[in-house]
């Protein structure tokens, strides 16, 4: 046998095979099938028939469904080895090749945008989250036989019992005390802003009030030299602050402190007046003069000779 007599027989034998004729012939069951899954009047025209196997058909209907233009209905009926009666497998409804498809399915910590958020909304945060790093690792913590670990102790002991009576009394822990000490420390929470959190939440104030927008690169300062610059606590304290014009443009917002607008605190300082210039000649003072025939100082009290 040559080697293209068994590649045919390879071939035919991995084409699918002809649709069996007692399931070809179902469609009947099949369209009572799809409109029984259906609503009233919307399953169509018989479309199309093809063979998913050995005695395995697929039966397709038109969808007169205004919202599923293009889609069709598909009934597979199945026969068993000789038997005569054909019985029904499945009924769905599948897209066609010129169907309306939803768009991608895109999970919602991708397709969440800054502002999303509403009153009542809850955003959880993963628990690898690169933004978060653990508040308290453990790494410094004292050997149990230290002096100071009786305080370290007690230090947990008043943490965990203030965080259960959070419900209960939310105010802040009293100042000077080990809860306080605890809070400033930041091992009441339980995980803190990491290395990447801060550079991101940088890269993202920075891009929107930041040197390089319009309003900073026209405007007559920084805001470094602005009295109404807050600066912020941490790190960021150097290179960010949050301004407090309330006619700024970015009023309420974290800004960077090369940013800067019309509204800086020293641009609106208006010169004074300048004095005025005094004149050369003094116009207010009355000037006498000499007349013909009177020798000057005299007054001008006698009437002057014939000129």
């Amino acid at each position: 046998m040559s080697a293209a007599t068994t590649r045919g027989r390879t071939a035919r034998t991995a084409r699918t095979p002809a649709p069996d004729r007692l399931c070809a012939e179902a469609v009947d069951l099949a369209r009572a099938a799809a409109e029984e899954a259906a609503a009233p009047g919307v399953v169509g025209e018989h479309v199309a028939v093809v063979s998913e196997g050995d005695r395995v058909v697929t039966h397709y209907f038109e969808c007169k469904d205004p919202g599923y233009r293009g889609w069709r209905w598909a009934v597979t009926v199945a026969r068993a080895s000789r038997a005569k009666n054909v019985t029904l497998d499945e009924t769905v409804l599948l897209p066609g090749s010129d169907a309306l498809l939803a768009p991608e399915w895109v999970p919602w910590s991708e397709r969440l945008r800054p502002g999303d958020m509403g009153p009542g909304d809850l955003l959880p945060t993963e628990a690898d989250d690169l933004r978060l790093e653990p508040g308290y690792t453990g790494a410094d913590e004292v050997p149990p036989n230290s002096a100071v670990a009786a305080v370290t102790g007690e230090l947990a002991d008043v943490v965990d019992v203030e965080d259960a009576e959070l419900t209960t009394r939310p105010a802040a822990p009293r100042r000077g005390s080990i809860a306080a000490v605890a809070e400033e420390l930041g091992l009441r929470r339980a995980r803190v802003l990491s290395r990447y959190g801060l550079h991101a939440a940088a890269d993202r104030w920075d891009e929107e009030f930041g040197p390089k927008t319009p309003m900073a690169q026209a405007a007559p300062a920084s805001c470094a030299s602005c009295a109404f610059l807050m600066p912020l606590a941490g790190s960021l304290r150097q290179a960010f602050g949050v301004c407090a014009n309330e006619f700024g443009p970015a009023d309420g917002h974290v800004v960077s402190l090369s940013y800067g607008c019309g509204g800086h605190s020293e641009a609106a300082v208006m010169p004074k007046p300048p004095a005025a210039v005094p004149h050369r000649l003094d116009t207010v003072r009355v000037d006498e003069y000499p007349l013909h025939g009177e020798a000057p100082g005299s007054g001008g009290s006698e009437e002057p000779g014939p000129a």
